[in-house]
This record gives structure tokens, sequence and C-alpha cells, in this order.
């Protein structure tokens, strides 16, 4: 681990305090979106899960320079159907709320396909996404973008320039940044008085339940409870107004809060989801054991499927050359000895090698022989992939879906 780059966690960026319950290590591993031109030495960091036994956050113990992770930044929100359908959702959801001609701010904003809807819808909008190469794409594609780091100095300039905003929203970014106290700052000086602060998150209880522990890579320092987040909302003058539970992304959140004294009222999900939390175990360390144990049993199985299919004679590729497959295949240490090649439809990740494991990456049309079975790195889009790609199932193929317990799918069978 470089030091300069990566520092070690010691209080918890919720609620301060540092009563820390270790939970499971997965070793040193290279940055997840860190793609290579060519095989070689890389940098690799600590990959550990603990939970604060204050508030239950659950997080990374290192935080790796954002400089490093995100000034160039290769993952590109997602065109498919099934994020294409959820975008629609989240701005039918977040435009009935703030109503007509409100601006809507954007928290690591990508290439702008999610303001795009809000746009179409009739409001001005404003991305802040601090991937330089993002933020050019996006202002190509019409969406005007800051490339920074969003916080209070920069809430203060936008709210200068463009005035305060009906909606700022962030997308599978929060769980990205450790200094949430700078950005409620900047949450609450952008804000108008009764505008509202959306996210979505990877929810804790799914991490948990579906055992999907290659959800965890550096990007990704918290992943919350609803009972912690209410918690750090109130302590920043905010309250939680909303939740909804979302299937995008293995399980995640969309959480709606506002000013503490606005004219909004807390919805009843919001108790019913701290209950159930508190209920099932999610404030013991006992449930945090049991899901390490699951995922060591997991990546066992899953290993030992795949060798068992190759020393069979079958071949195996990679279905999605993913974040979350960056993950996976350290942590199961599945190399190019096991799988051959990775498919992903992302220019930016074609004729390049996979971190840590060195697999080659290969757009779909440059396949020139389907193996017997592709890995499904990609699993969060397992509906579409299968219907996508049912000529392939068709023909004899199948696909490994990893979690939350390895199962090989094909027209045939599903087995273990």
């Amino acid at each position: 681990m470089t030091t300069d780059i990566a520092k070690k966690v010691t209080t918890c960026r919720v609620c301060g305090a540092s009563n820390w319950q270790d939970v499971i290590s997965f070793g040193a591993v290279p940055l997840a979106n860190a793609y290579l031109d060519e095989p070689g030495p890389e940098d690799a960091y600590p990959l550990e899960l603990v939970s604060c036994r204050e508030c239950r956050l659950l997080s990374l113990t290192v935080v790796v320079d954002p400089q490093v992770l995100y000034r160039t930044y290769s993952y590109v929100t997602s065109e498919s159907e099934t994020m294409t359908r959820h975008m629609r959702e989240v701005a039918r959801l977040c435009g009935e709320r703030i109503g007509p001609g409100g601006l809507v701010v954007e928290l690591g904003s990508n290439t702008g396909n999610q303001l795009q809807l809000f746009q179409a819808a009739g409001h001005p909008v404003l991305g802040v996404d601090p991937a330089r190469n993002l933020a050019e794409t996006a202002a190509q594609r019409g969406v005007p973008t800051l490339a920074e780091y969003f916080g209070a100095e920069i809430a203060g300039a936008i709210a200068a320039e463009h005035g305060r905003a009906s909606l700022i929203l962030g997308r599978h970014v929060f769980a990205h940044i450790d200094d949430l106290t700078d950005v409620l700052a900047g949450v609450k000086a952008l804000l108008t008085d009764d505008g509202l602060f959306a996210i979505e998150v990877p929810y804790a209880v799914d991490l948990l339940d579906q055992v999907a522990f290659d959800t965890v890579y550096h990007e990704h320092l918290s992943y919350f409870l609803i009972s912690t987040l209410d918690r750090l909302f109130a302590r920043h003058g905010l309250r939680t107004v909303d939740v909804r539970r979302l299937a995008v992304h293995g399980g995640s959140v969309l959480v709606t809060a506002a000013r503490a004294d606005s004219r909004w009222e807390t919805g009843e999900r919001v108790g019913e989801l701290i209950a159930y939390e508190k209920e099932q175990g999610f404030h013991t360390d006992a449930r945090y054991e049991q899901f390490a144990a699951r995922v060591r049993t997991t990546c066992k199985e899953l290993t030992d499927l795949v060798r068992k299919e190759v020393a069979n004679g079958r071949r195996v590729a990679g279905y999605g050359a993913s974040a979350k497959g960056t993950t996976l295949l350290n942590i199961c240490r599945l190399t190019r000895a096991e799988v051959q090649f990775c498919t992903d439809t992302t220019p930016q990740k074609q004729g390049r090698f996979t971190p840590g494991t060195h697999i080659p990456i290969l757009a779909p049309a440059d396949v020139a022989e389907q193996p017997d079975l592709y890995l499904m790195l990609a699993w969060n889009y397992a509906e579409e992939i299968l219907r996508r790609e049912a000529a392939y199932l068709d023909a004899g193929g199948g696909f490994i879906i990893p979690v939350p317990q390895p199962v090989v799918h094909t027209r045939r069978e599903a087995r273990r």
C-alpha cells in the first residue's frame, strides 16, 4: 500500500465513534476500475470491512485518494434496458415531488444520462462530477457539468451563479465519499427551503442477505442501513423523508431527505425499515459474523465450481468486465488459467486487461468462438442478460451466476 495515496480510517464518518467490529478482510486488491493497457505490476490496497458498533455503518478500513480514483474514470453509466428503465423511474419519483421548473443538481453525474431525463421534463440542470473525461462527454451531450468534487465551497458558487436547487440528486455516489460533513454542508447551502436531497446507495441489508461481497471495492467506502443514514442526516440538520427499496446494483435504496424544519413529513416506510433492521439483528455483531462465514463459503464453492468445469474441458469466459468482477476474480483467485477472456460493451475497457488477474477484455463482436460457459460478472443484470443471450443458451451455452450461491444456468438445468 502506498501510504501517500491511501489513509487508514480511524473514526466513523457518520457518528465519530471508533468502536469497530472487524467483519472480513480480502487482503490487498487492485483498484476495481484500474484496467491495464498491458499486464504488469500494479498497486494494491487493503480491502477490509468493519462495522461501527455505535451506528452500524459498514465501512472500508482504507480510503484511497479520490484524485487517483476519479479524475479519469472508466465507469460509464450503463445504457442497458434495466438501467434506462430505472433512471426514468428515479426522474418520475423525484420530479413529482419537486414540481415543474426547479433546478436539479446531480452529484457524480457521469455522462449526464440521468440529467437528460430531467431536462426533457423542463428542469434546468447542472452536473457535478470530478472525472474530467466524463464531464466533457456530458457537456458534449448538452448537459452542463462542473468537473469538481461537491462540497460547501462548490455549493456556494453554484448557488451564487444558478440559484438554489429544488433537488440535489446523488445516484451511487454518496457511498463513495469520505468527508460526508462537507458534502452535507454543501447540500444545506444549496437546497431551497423545501428542496429535497435524494441519494441512491447500496443497502447493507441486501449486501448481507445476498452475500454480495463483490460489490465491496475501494470506491465504495460506506454501506448504509436506513437507521445509519437517519442518524447521519439528523446530525447535520436534515430529516429523512422517504425510502424506496430498489433492485438495481444487487439491492439499493433511494433515500430522500429535507431540511429538518421543512414542510415535508417523514413517511411510514422510514420507521418500518428502521424497525426491521433492528428486529433482524443488523445492530448485532452476530449478523456480520454470519455474513463473513457465508462469504468464505460462497468464494470456495465458486472457485471449486469454475476449476472443475475447466478441468472437465469446458472453456470459461467472463461476461461483463465490471468493477464487482475485479473484486470477485481477485478474491477467488480466478485468472486467465480459468477465465480465458472477458467481454464488455464499454469502449474504454475493450482491448485492455482486468486489474490484478490480467484477463483480456474483448468487445462482444470480437469473440471468435463462444465459450462453453460465461461467468456472469455483471450478475446484477442477470434477468436482462439471460433474455438477451437466448440464442447462446439455445445453442448449448450456459452462465455461472456467482451469488448468493454459485449456480450454473443452462436451458437444460440449473445446477450447483
